[in-house]
C-alpha cells in the first residue's frame, strides 16, 4: 500500500470517528462526498437496460438515499467493508424508487413468470437446456412472438436475481442472493454453510446454462463487459444479447427457486 494510500485510509477512519463519536455533521457531508462513486457505479450498471426515459441522473439521485440511510446505519466497528455494505443498499433504494414508479406493465411480470416456469419445467422434462421454438410452444406463441416477449422482459428486469424467496420449511424465511454472498456480521458456521450451500447451488445452475448463455453471463457479471461489447465478442446484436441475458437470468432464477421450494412451481 502506498504512502498516499494509507494516508487516505487514516483521513476516512478519522471522518467516521468524527461523525459516529460526535455526530458531526461535516464529516458525514465528507463521507457521503467520499462514497458518491460508488452510487455513480451502481448507477450505470444498473441503468444498462433501462428504457429510455429512466435517465441515470434520476438513478444517482435514489442512490444518494441509500448511501445516506447506509452511512447512518453502518458499524464501523464490524470487520466488513463499508463499500460492500453500502453497494446493496444503494441498489435497493434504487429499486424501491424505480417499483414505485410503477413503469413496468403488468402484463411483462406475468410474462416473464410464465417464461420462466416454461424454461423450468421443459428442463425437467427434456434434461436439457429447451430451444427457443419449444419454449414457445410450451407459451403457445410463435417463436417471433416469444423473441418480442424475451425483448419487453429484458427492459424490465432490473435485478431478477435480487428478488425474495421463501425458503421452504424455513417458516416464512426470505432469501435473496444477495444475502447470500453479502457478509454483513461476523462469521457464524450455520450461516456459511447456507451460503456456501447457495454459492454452489448458483454455480451448478450456470454450468447448466446452454454455452452462449453461459459465455453472455460470464463476459457481463464476471468481465464487466456491456452488452455491446459481448454482441461485438459473439458477432451478433446488441438486442440478442439482451434476449440471452434475459433467459440466462430467467433460466438460473427457475432453477434457484426450484432447489429452495420445489413445491413453487405447483403453485
Amino acid at each position: 500500500m502506498s504512502v498516499r494510500q494509507r494516508q487516505q485510509d487514516h483521513d476516512v477512519d478519522d471522518l467516521w470517528r468524527r461523525y459516529k463519536e460526535h455526530a458531526d455533521d461535516k464529516a458525514r457531508d465528507e463521507l457521503i462526498l467520499a462514497y458518491s462513486p460508488l452510487v455513480k457505479y451502481v448507477a450505470g450498471r444498473m441503468g444498462t437496460g433501462l428504457p429510455a426515459h429512466i435517465e441515470e441522473a434520476d438513478l444517482i439521485s435514489y442512490g444518494l438515499l441509500g448511501l445516506i440511510g447506509a452511512l447512518e446505519r453502518f458499524d464501523p466497528s464490524r470487520n466488513i467493508r463499508f463499500e460492500t455494505y453500502a453497494i446493496s443498499r444503494i441498489k435497493g433504494s434504487i429499486i424501491d424508487e424505480l417499483r414505485a414508479l410503477d413503469w413496468v406493465p403488468r402484463s411483462v411480470r406475468s410474462w416473464a413468470r410464465q417464461v420462466e416456469r416454461a424454461v423450468t419445467k421443459l428442463e425437467n422434462e427434456l434434461r436439457r437446456a429447451p430451444t427457443d421454438e419449444e419454449i414457445a410452444g410450451e407459451l403457445g406463441v410463435t417463436t417471433n412472438e416469444f423473441q418480442d416477449i424475451l425483448t419487453q422482459i429484458s427492459t424490465a428486469s432490473i435485478v431478477a436475481l435480487d428478488e425474495f424467496w421463501t425458503l421452504s420449511g424455513s417458516g416464512g424465511d426470505k432469501v435473496t442472493l444477495m444475502d447470500t454472498i453479502e457478509d454483513t456480521s461476523a462469521p457464524d458456521p450455520s450461516r456459511q454453510f447456507d451460503i456456501q450451500a447457495v454459492k454452489e447451488m448458483l454455480a451448478d445452475a450456470i454450468k447448466r446454462l446452454p454455452e452462449r448463455e453461459k459465455i453472455v453471463i460470464g463476459l457481463y457479471y464476471y468481465e464487466g463487459l456491456t452488452l455491446k461489447e459481448i454482441g461485438e465478442v459473439l458477432g451478433v446484436t446488441e438486442s440478442r444479447v439482451s434476449q440471452l441475458h434475459t433467459k440466462a437470468i430467467l433460466r438460473l432464477k427457475g432453477r434457484i427457486k426450484e432447489e429452495l421450494d420445489p413445491g413453487s412451481l405447483a403453485r
